[in-house]
């Protein structure tokens, strides 16, 4: 079983979708603006990437402009703003077998497959 933290509005997001129906995974969608992660799950995806989450913030998205740009927060502390604002989290994230791969482009996704 596959998750994607999806965000059909977005054209990679709808792609690796479209990659992961291709493979014949089994697929469970999460649109993550609509449900978003809880802190935990966030923590737990954040360490499958092997990244800080800061790494995972969009930083082309107004709402990290007007209020996130130029500071220096914690780990814990962009935990608290990706979960506060989802709109924050790059997309999409793809989860298999204790795995996770961000979507960009979509094929990376294969890697983990």
């Amino acid at each position: 079983m596959v998750r994607i933290f999806h965000n059909p509005r977005c054209r990679k997001s709808r792609e690796t979708l479209n990659l992961l129906e291709e493979k014949g995974e089994m697929i469970t969608i999460i649109e993550y603006l609509k449900t978003p992660p809880a802190k935990k799950e966030l923590q737990e995806i954040v360490e499958m990437l092997g990244i800080k989450p800061e790494q995972l913030v969009r930083k082309g998205e107004p709402i990290y402009k007007e209020q996130f740009k130029g500071k220096t927060l914690s780990d814990e502390e962009w935990i608290e703003a990706l979960v506060e604002n989802p709109k924050l989290i790059e997309r999409p994230i793809v989860i298999k077998d204790g795995k996770a791969e961000i979507g960009r482009p979509p094929e990376k996704v294969l890697d983990i497959l």
